[in-house]
C-alpha cells in the first residue's frame, strides 16, 4: 500500500507541517510505504531536529502528482480544493479560510474526489464548513506529551512560535511591552522568547533585539526539540498574545487555529496565561488548567496571581498537566486508524 503528503508549508516548520509529518508517521505504522512531496530530500533532517521525530520510514520526493497511483493521499489546502487522484483522499485545512469562493460548482465536483475533509480545531471547522459547505472532521493536532517532563523550575516566561509575522502575528513585541511592566514589581523574573526564524522573521526580530536591551529577556532562534523540551521543563509560565489585536470573526486567520505549543507548555507544568481567542478557548477553561486573558491589563493582572499565589499555581499546573494528556499522539492515530 502506498501513501502520499502533501503540505506546501513544510520549510515554515511550523504546527500544520508537525501535523502534516505525524499523519505520515501513522500512515507508516499502519503498513503504508510513505511518500512526502518537497522539493529537496534534505529538509528531512530540519524536521526531525524542530520536532523530534524519526522520519527514517518517510521518504521525500519531488512529485507526488495529485496522489495518481497512490491508495491514500493526504493533501494540506492553500484554500484551495485539488483535484485529487489516489483511491482515497483525505484534504485538510490548518487554516480558517473565508471568502475564497469555496461553494463553487467547479470546487463541489472536486470535492466528489475528497473521502473526508479534516481540520485542526472546531474553531477552524466553523469558518471551513460555511466557506465551502462542508460537514469536515476534527482531529486534534497530536502533541508529544510523554517527552515534556517538568524540571526545576526557574523564574522564567516562556513563548515558543516563529517570529515571521506573516499572515498569523505571534505578536512578541506584546509580551515584551507588557513584561517590561511585570519587571517593574518582580524583578528576578525573565522572559524567554523561542522560536523559528525560517521565513519572514529578519526585519522583525531586529526590532525585537533593540527592544529588549537592559531588561533579562532571552530570544533563542531555531531552537531544536531538546532544546524546547529544556526550555518547556525549566520554565514556570507560559504567555502567548497570538490573535490580540485581530477581530476573530473578521479576521480568523490571524488568531490561533489550535496551540501545540500551547498544550506542550501544560504537560510539562507550565501555567499558560494566553490571549482568548480561536483554538486557545478550546483548550484552556479559564480559572482551572490556565487563563485565558482579553486586555493587557488582565495578563498582567492574571500572571501576578500565579506568581504570589503558590497554592493557585500549583493547583492549576496539576490541572493543565491533566488536561494535556488527550492530545497525545496515540489519540491521534487512533483517530486516523478510524477514518482508513
Amino acid at each position: 500500500m502506498r501513501a502520499a503528503i502533501y503540505n506546501p508549508y513544510l520549510d515554515t516548520l511550523g504546527g500544520g507541517e508537525r501535523y502534516s509529518l505525524a499523519f505520515a508517521l501513522a500512515l507508516s505504522e499502519a503498513g503504508y510505504k510513505v511518500d512526502v512531496a518537497w522539493k529537496s530530500a534534505s529538509i528531512k533532517k530540519r524536521l526531525e531536529d524542530r520536532f523530534g521525530l524519526d522520519l527514517s520510514g518517510v521518504n521525500f520526493i519531488r512529485d507526488i502528482k495529485k496522489g495518481d497511483g497512490y491508495d491514500v493521499c493526504f493533501w494540506v489546502s492553500d484554500g484551495s480544493i485539488p483535484l485529487l487522484r489516489a483511491r482515497i483522499n483525505f484534504l485538510h485545512f490548518q487554516v480558517p479560510f473565508q471568502n475564497v469562493n469555496g461553494k463553487t460548482l467547479l470546487n463541489k465536483m472536486k470535492l466528489f474526489r475528497i473521502e473526508k475533509i479534516i481540520c485542526n480545531s472546531h474553531f477552524t471547522k466553523k469558518f471551513i464548513d460555511s466557506e465551502y459547505g462542508v460537514d469536515s472532521l476534527v482531529i486534534y493536532p497530536p502533541v508529544s506529551v510523554a517527552k515534556m517532563k517538568p524540571k526545576r523550575k526557574k523564574n522564567w516566561i516562556l513563548f515558543v512560535g516563529r517570529f515571521s509575522q506573516l499572515t498569523q502575528a505571534k505578536n512578541q513585541h506584546i509580551l515584551v511591552r507588557n513584561f517590561k511592566k511585570l519587571y517593574r514589581t518582580f524583578p528576578d523574573w525573565e522572559l524567554v522568547l523561542a522560536g523559528g526564524t525560517e521565513v519572514g522573521a529578519k526585519d522583525y526580530l531586529h526590532k525585537l533585539e533593540r527592544e529588549i536591551e537592559g531588561f533579562p529577556i532571552k530570544i533563542i532562534k531555531s531552537p531544536t526539540f531538546k532544546e524546547i523540551v529544556d526550555l518547556y521543563g525549566q520554565s514556570k509560565i507560559f504567555w502567548s498574545a497570538v490573535g490580540f489585536g485581530a477581530k476573530e470573526e473578521k479576521e480568523p486567520q490571524k488568531v490561533e487555529h489550535f496551540g501545540i505549543t500551547l498544550v506542550e507548555a501544560m504537560a510539562a507544568k507550565v501555567a499558560p496565561v494566553v490571549f482568548s481567542a480561536g483554538g486557545y478557548k478550546e483548550i484552556v477553561t479559564d480559572g482551572k488548567d490556565g487563563f485565558l486573558w482579553k486586555s493587557e491589563g488582565e495578563l498582567l493582572k492574571k500572571t501576578k496571581i500565579l506568581i504570589e499565589d503558590k497554592v493557585k499555581y500549583n493547583a492549576l499546573v496539576e490541572n493543565a498537566s491533566v488536561s494535556s494528556q488527550k492530545y497525545d499522539y496515540e489519540r491521534f492515530k487512533s483517530d486516523v486508524g478510524k477514518i482508513l
